[in-house]
């Protein structure tokens, strides 16, 4: 009887590594490892060895940069979403495009389950689980860190030596990290108290703002219909746009966010969040905008940046909602074309100007000198309807206090 087959989410971190044997040893089964690179900037070719030595009998590793930042980044910076004011999303919205991937090769390999390493604790659970069940709605999912006996790193590292295997884990970088091309986070650690100061030896992207450069930086980016398409007037793929802006926005300090934030799961967690590229990208886009949308949709647009951010938090990333607001938002992005101009200094991102031939300021109207073509005297009558209901109640107030 052929064995049941599992795909295994798997990074080579200390999680994944010891998940290999023990989903062999509860399931009597096949472990087929995924690995997924989203620009993490990492070697990933050691993972053949590793995860075959840990027992999977096959590894795919995944190349799905330009897709995770096509896919998914672009639309989630075109919505302006922007978790609890300050959170880019750069976990948030990487796991769904790795799901997919392992939806696709789950059925393709005929497996019946896909596992992976996320705790009970966080949010990636909910996001990967989410996006399977969109995706595959039968497949079995199984989470280790809720029903094994391990409870802590030093009984994986143990479960680990037992049985031979290289203990991925080091005590250089005390945090717990997740990097992709868009970000990457940290927390634990010292950073578990939110009354301590990230220290400067904590950031791997950006440089602390005492050793970045006492000169500005400019740096034109160039939208189309709101997704970015150059820098500095080169054309560039999605992925190369995102390190180039990294490397830029890194050397002058910008995007570092210290934020708690609310989890999904209920509790309160601090993290921080070196987010160079998408920082810069976000002050662009918004100052774009700011020349091409009307009022109306701009104020709009802005609540549903609101509500767009929270799905992709909460994993709702394959859902009717999050793609009819992703519609909504195409929509709006029709004349968002054009450049925006920014000047990086000490970790500011400073807008320096703004042009697209969509633009609505017309300099005409809004000038300050003498013009042709706005009549002052026209205000006169918009104030007096505009604030005809604040008159009818403020009489039929003094009404009845004559009573």
């Amino acid at each position: 009887m052929e064995k049941m087959k599992i795909v295994l989410a798997y990074s080579g971190g200390l999680d994944t590594t010891i998940i290999i044997p023990w989903l062999k040893e509860n399931y009597d089964c096949e472990v087929i490892a995924v690995a997924a690179d989203v620009g993490q900037g990492e070697e990933l070719a050691p993972l053949n060895e590793k995860a075959i030595k840990s027992g999977a009998s096959k590894i795919f590793i995944e190349d799905l940069t330009e897709e995770f930042v096509s896919d998914y980044v672009f639309p989630t910076l075109k919505a302006g979403a922007v978790y609890e004011g300050k959170y880019l999303l750069g976990t948030s919205f990487a796991r769904p495009v790795i799901a997919k991937r392992l939806v696709e090769i789950a059925e393709r390999e005929g497996a019946t389950a896909i596992c992976h390493g996320c705790t009970g604790k966080g949010n990636d659970q909910v996001r990967f689980e989410l996006s399977i069940k969109a995706l595959s709605p039968d497949m079995k999912i199984i989470a280790p860190w809720r029903i094994w006996d391990i409870k802590s790193r030093e009984e994986e590292i143990a479960y680990a030596e037992e049985r031979g295997l290289d203990v991925p884990v080091s005590k250089k970088h005390p945090y717990s990290m997740d990097r992709n091309i868009w970000h990457l986070s940290h927390e634990g650690s010292d950073l578990e108290d939110p009354w301590n100061e990230p220290q400067d030896e904590m950031l791997l992207i950006s440089k602390p703002i005492a050793q970045t450069p006492d000169k500005a930086e400019y740096v034109e980016i160039e939208f189309d219909k709101g997704t970015p398409v150059a820098v500095n007037g080169k054309k560039l793929s999605p992925a190369k746009l995102l390190a180039l802006l990294n490397e830029i926005g890194a050397k002058h300090g910008v995007g570092v966010c210290d934020m708690v934030e609310n989890r999904l799961v209920g509790m309160k967690s601090r993290g921080v969040y070196e987010n160079p590229a998408g920082s810069i990208l976000y002050a662009a886009h918004r100052n774009l905008e700011e020349i091409t949308l009307d009022r109306a949709t701009s104020h709009y647009k802005e609540q549903v940046a609101l509500r767009f951010a929270e799905l992709v938090y909460d994993g709702n990333w394959f859902t009717p909602l999050r793609e009819a607001l992703s519609a909504f938002v195409d929509s709006t992005q029709q004349t968002v074309t054009g450049t925006a101009r920014i000047k990086l200094y000490k970790g500011n991102i400073i807008g320096a100007g703004v042009k697209s031939p969509y633009s609505l300021y017309d300099e005409d109207i809004a000038t300050f000198g003498a013009d042709e073509v706005y009549d002052q005297k026209d205000s006169a009558g918009f104030i007096n309807l505009f604030g005809l209901p604040l008159k009818v109640r403020a009489k039929m107030l003094q009404r009845n206090k004559k009573k």
